[in-house]
Order: structure tokens, then sequence, then C-alpha cells
């Protein structure tokens, strides 16, 4: 069990996943499992990290709807502490996710999460004495409404001591602010996840080692998710440490990567070596990919 508490602030939704049968068939009918439930980048790893026994608040946003209540309650039974504002006027966020066995696609609409603002932030610091450790999604950055909130996030975390990490959350988004501006927003946080086409966006296309060492003049550790391939950490004062994925049978990767970035946390905040905190996350990871959903079985 990590020592001290992880605020993790971003993301909770509702989750319309459905595991296609085959290709989506456009303009028809595909058959699929279909599944509602949490979501939400950062309301996913604060779920993963209560697992794995991990003090942890997530920071977030709803709507004044049955949803909103429900979804954090959901988190709550899951045993993860919720500084959730209730938002009037907005939807609790929804996403609609297409997943076949290796890949998944969202349509998203974000709703009362772009709502999320600096004294949110600032009121959940505040409530948590007992925090070392603050992880933002790269979603509350990448739209300009939320944005604010994010940036206060890790500014408040620095002045508090806090050691901080950032998810750089999806490429399609991290194209459209662009790769200057992202970068600028995450200089100096102690660890940057990024998947393996968030680090095309943000380094270009190079070997991931390199990619890794490319980012480290904004971050001080870098972790390069690449699927299948495992995953390479990069630390501006230490060699890297490149560790194989897990093979397992493939059942949804929706939240896999929220699921790598608890494991990564909670054996990094117990003072893990790079290749022990990459395995568990790959642990982790393997689990959700295994199953339908994006958070560990009740």
């Amino acid at each position: 069990m990590t020592a001290g508490r992880v605020l993790v602030v971003g993301d909770l939704i509702t989750d319309v996943v459905a595991v296609l049968t085959g290709a989506l068939a456009t303009g028809s009918d595909t058959a699929a499992a279909i599944r509602f439930g949490g979501g939400g980048q950062a309301a996913n790893t604060a779920a993963w990290l209560a697992a794995q026994g991990t003090p942890v608040t997530l920071v977030g946003a709803v709507g004044d709807d049955d949803a909103g209540r429900d979804r954090v309650a959901e988190l709550e039974r899951a045993g993860v502490d919720c500084a959730v504002t209730t938002y009037p006027g907005r939807a609790t966020g929804t996403v609609i996710v297409l997943a076949t066995a290796g890949e998944r696609t969202m349509i998203t609409e974000r709703g009362a999460n772009l709502r999320l603002a600096p004294p949110d932030v600032d009121a959940a610091l505040a409530a948590a004495p007992d925090a070392r450790h603050l992880h933002l999604s790269g979603y509350t950055l990448l739209d300009a409404e939320s944005r604010p909130a994010g940036l206060r996030a890790l500014a408040g975390a620095r002045e508090r001591g806090l050691t901080t990490s950032v998810d750089a959350a999806s490429a399609a988004p991290l194209r459209r602010v662009g790769a200057a501006a992202f970068l600028s927003w995450v200089r100096g946080v102690d660890l940057l996840l990024v998947n393996a086409d968030e680090a095309t966006v943000l380094a270009g296309g190079m070997d991931p080692a390199a990619q890794g060492r490319a980012l480290s003049a904004s971050a001080r550790r870098i972790v390069v998710k690449q699927g299948a391939a495992g995953a390479v950490w990069v630390d501006r004062d230490a060699p890297v440490t490149a560790v194989p994925a897990r093979r397992v049978a493939v059942v949804d990767v929706t939240g896999a990567g929220d699921a790598f970035a608890a494991g990564l946390l909670s054996a990094w905040l117990d003072g893990a070596e790079p290749a022990v905190a990459l395995g568990r996350a790959g642990d982790l990871g393997a689990l959700a990919v295994s199953r339908i959903g994006a958070r560990p079985t009740p």
C-alpha cells in the first residue's frame, strides 16, 4: 500500500462500451456486446489505484443528474474518496466506445467535466493534507474550458511539495492543441505517460527511447506505452528501461492505459525501481484488456 494519498484530477463520465463482433458495417447493423458503466480517464485510474490499496481522491465534476450521482456512488463503493463538484445545467459526460479486440474508438461528450474550475482543485488540495502525489488526466488540459483547472492542479501540487504526473490522454486532441503548447503546460512534471501515437505527436517518429529522451526536456521521467510491444521508461538521470508486455487474450482495450497508470504510480510511489513499476503496470493493463469495461471487477 502506498503511504500518502494520491489526488487524481480529471474526467468522470458514463461509458457506453460496444465490443463489436466484427468490422463496423457502416449504414447497417453490427452485433456487439454492450455495457453501461463508469468511465473517464481520471476516474478509471482512481478506481484502479483504490483496488491496489492506495488512498486516492478523485477531483472532478458531474451534472446534477442521475448519471452523475450513480458515477460518484460507484467510485465511493470502490473505495475512492470523491471531491466531485456538481454543476446544474450541464449533463454528466458520456462516451460511446466502439471496441474491437485490438483497438477502440471513442465518441465523446465531456459535459460537466468542462466546468471543472481552479477553486474546485484548490478546495480538494486543502482538504487532503495527507496527499503526496497529484496525477492529472491530460483531457483536462486539452479543452480550453477546463484547462485553467488542470494548470492550477499542477501549480497547486508543486506549491504543496507534491510530486506530479500527467497522462497525455489522446493523440487527436494533442494534434489540435499542438505539441509545443501541451509540453509548455506540463513542463516540470515528475512523470509523463504517453502511448505510441501520443509520443509521435509530441516528439516525432523516432524509436521509443529517443522519443522519451526528447520529451525529458519537459518532464523528468517519461513512460512510453507500446501496447503489445511493452513499455519504455526514460529518466533524465538513469539508463533507459524497457519491459515487454504480458501476452493475454485481448477482449476490450478500454481503460487499459488507465489501469497501467495506476499500477505504475502505486509501484513508483512505493519506491519500486523502473522495471518493477513497469511490470506492475503491465500486469494491471493485461488484466484490464482481458475483459469488458474500464474498471476493476468489484
